[in-house]
């Protein structure tokens, strides 16, 4: 009883009780960004590149100049960059950085897929000042951004994600997979799985290929079977039109493999299927392709096979 009487009574997150921050507004950033001024919070924005931030400033958004800057005008701050040395410099910086703008009280959110120990470093320090970080790396790529539909990958207090989930609500569904850096662990592990699966869906596609299907008819057919997936749901199509444009860039995959390997390091794992995606998905960047979408593996697999998917295209249009 006597716990039940001291317990404190919050209340909810709401457009008239919560100043939102957002630091990057990039691919994904920008989408996200967007559903929390549609909802009709006031938001503070910052980006590197001014151009990128202009749509949410039409939309409403104010311009910072720093994050520092973001933290002193909001009650939570969203950050999702590039790599984990953007977020050690965009959170923890002592004279630009989130955190050491941000009241006691305060909230850190980070959505990019970063490395778990850093996520614990940056609890560590909100926790000294009085406030409170997540790790929350999201999957669904640009269109899971742009509708609202983001998987999202929560580590850290529950009852600090608990408190968050009107704003999460807007962005997708939040998934709380445990203590500080177990987000991050949830989105490696995605990551892993879609690697995996897309060096199975284009040798599947070189297969079929010289096999002399019509591949587009062999990945309808496989489609419902055991061998359907959201990654063929997704590029299966792009692959054949050759859409190469970026939902999620090979740039960022590549990063955030090597992640994966660097943990599966520490762990003592040995796991070749990601081993072998991470080095396809280098060769795409060694031939100057990282800004292309994952969807471009194919073209490693085109280049050690010595065939090319627009000869594929050109088979399957004549085959119908």
């Amino acid at each position: 009883m006597a716990a039940a009487a001291t317990s404190t009574t919050f209340e909810a997150m709401s457009p008239s009780n919560t100043r939102v921050g957002w630091i990057g507004t990039g691919v994904m950033g920008r989408s996200m960004c967007s559903h929390l001024i549609k909802a009709g919070y006031k938001v503070t924005v910052f980006n590197r590149t001014l151009s990128k931030a202009q749509p949410l400033i039409d939309m409403g958004a104010r311009l910072a100049q720093s994050p520092l800057a973001v933290a002193s005008q909001s009650d939570v701050v969203f950050s999702i960059v590039g790599f984990p040395s953007d977020v050690r410099s965009v959170l923890l910086d002592s004279t630009s950085g989130a955190l050491p703008g941000l009241r006691p009280g305060g909230f850190l959110v980070d959505m990019t897929t970063s490395e778990p120990s850093l996520a614990a470093e940056i609890s560590e320090a909100a926790t000294i000042k009085g406030c409170h970080s997540v790790d929350a790396p999201v999957s669904g790529g640009y269109r899971g951004a742009k509708n609202g539909s983001l998987a999202i990958f929560a580590g850290g207090d529950k009852t600090v994600i608990d408190r968050l989930s009107p704003l999460f609500a807007l962005l997708g569904r939040v998934n709380y997979m445990g203590a500080t850096g177990k987000g991050q662990f949830a989105k490696l592990a995605n990551q892993i799985t879609i690697a995996s699966t897309m060096v199975g869906l284009v040798e599947g596609i070189i297969y079929a290929h010289k096999a002399g299907l019509n591949v587009e008819s062999y990945l309808n057919a496989i489609s419902t079977g055991a061998a359907g997936s959201k990654s063929l749901d997704l590029h299966g199509s792009r692959i054949l039109k050759r859409d190469f444009e970026a939902g999620f860039y090979v740039n960022h995959f590549v990063k955030d493999l090597g992640i994966c390997l660097k943990e599966c390091q520490n762990m003592g794992l040995a796991l070749p299927g990601l081993a072998l995606a991470q080095q396809l998905y280098l060769s795409l960047k060694a031939h100057g392709e990282g800004n292309l979408g994952t969807q471009a593996l194919i073209l490693s697999l085109e280049r050690l096979n010595n065939v090319s998917l627009e000869n594929l295209a050109t088979s399957n249009s004549a085959a119908n």
